[in-house]
């Protein structure tokens, strides 16, 4: 029966709505949603329509090449797979299931800190390329450690994410209980039970936890509650360039700074020795009313898209529009609600068909828009109309 509804999936969208029928409420919205009015959210995915794309003929498209390379590391396509958090409040499999479904589609997987499984989990269920996502912690001694976990575990990669240092007005969640810990309302409640298989793989798959912070319980028998105070601990008002400084010559090895949405950040980060910038406004969860990543993407691609390789965070749906971000200066595109509609939709074959369907889609617009390789794609394919 969930293999029939995935196969009647077409594009993203679908999956988006077969989430939305299969989780409760509270867990799609959480997904879902944005901050205060959402129009950053919406403008995320608008903002592509803006442009065209300006198709060559009569070019020898039999053989399409998509391969990419990225935070050192060959991908069969430009696309990757965004950090996201909490995974297993989508499908029991969590972040495992996209992890593994990332690797079968030839591409990385980022995994965050707030995952539901640990550094050391997701390492042995997929041998793909993998990168953690962090933040800039009070402690240094924590970072320190969590940095160490991923060198032992043969990471690729590390993100550091800077658009945090509090959380977004999350409105949605606020309406529902969708907070932590959990406050969820009679009418959440009662949404929750109308779906009793979520609810079973909830209760009696492995317990839900913040796998990558578990130690931490051993500091204070409030479980859940602790951990709420040392994620709210952990987004760091006090944060400067020269933390991130300090991170990237912790790592040593290829490193991104996500949430870059301005050429002068770009700049700077480029100084202190960032491999790559994710432009990210964090899909539309924190400041509302700030551009779309891909409305930025050519400013910052002239200032340093020859120091540091450029990643279009926020608002992919369409192979078309990783094509939009290639041709304005991006080397590649990271998604994470078009990957978490498929979880929700299927656990790891809804991620599997996620994928599937953007690299497809990927593909097609490259054959038709008369482009053999991704380096092929300039600006001479795309014009702005409105």
């Amino acid at each position: 029966m969930a293999a029939r509804g995935l196969q009647r999936c077409f594009n993203i969208y679908d999956l988006r709505e077969l989430a939305r029928r299969r989780l409760p409420l509270p867990i799609f919205s959480y997904m879902d949603g944005g901050s205060d009015d959402e129009e950053t959210l919406q403008r995320n995915i608008g903002a592509f329509s803006d442009y065209e794309l300006i198709p060559r003929i009569l070019v020898d498209v039999e053989h399409i090449d998509m391969k990419t390379r990225v935070l050192g590391v060959d991908i069969d396509w430009p696309v990757f797979a965004a950090p996201t958090g909490m995974g297993r409040l989508f499908h029991h499999d969590g972040e495992l299931a996209v992890a593994r479904a990332a690797a079968d589609a030839g591409t990385l997987f980022s995994l965050s800190t707030l995952s539901t499984y640990s550094i050391e989990e997701v390492a042995a269920a997929s041998d793909g390329p993998k990168m953690f996502q962090i933040y800039v912690q009070r402690e240094r001694a924590p970072v320190r450690e969590l940095i160490s976990r991923c060198k032992a575990a043969g990471y690729d990669a590390l993100c550091l994410t800077v658009d945090l240092p509090v959380h977004g007005n999350r409105e949605r969640d606020l309406y529902t209980g969708m907070t932590i810990p959990p406050q969820l309302t009679l009418m959440s409640m009662l949404d929750v039970l109308r779906h009793p298989h979520w609810c079973w793989n909830y209760l009696f798959k492995p317990p839900f936890r913040l796998a990558n912070l578990d130690h931490l319980k051993a500091r204070d028998d409030d479980g859940l509650a602790s951990l709420a105070k040392y994620v709210s601990k952990m987004f760091d008002r006090s944060v400067t360039w020269k933390d991130a400084e300090w991170m990237i010559q912790e790592w040593g090895g290829p490193f991104v700074i996500k949430g870059i949405m301005s050429v002068d950040d770009a700049r700077r980060a480029a100084d202190i020795g960032a491999s790559a910038i994710m432009v990210s406004n964090h899909g539309g969860r924190q400041l509302d009313g700030v551009p779309a990543p891909f409305d930025q993407i050519a400013e910052i691609a002239d200032a340093v898209g020859d120091r540091v390789e450029i990643i279009c965070d926020g608002g992919v749906r369409r192979g078309k529009h990783v094509l939009k971000a290639l041709a304005m200066g991006a080397t590649a595109c990271s998604v994470g609600r078009a990957y978490l509609y498929g979880l929700g939709a299927g656990g790891e074959a809804g991620v599997a068909r996620a994928f599937f369907l953007l690299k497809a889609e990927v593909e097609r617009a490259m054959a038709l828009l008369g482009c053999r390789n991704v380096g092929e794609i300039t600006r001479q394919h795309i014009r702005r109309v409105r």
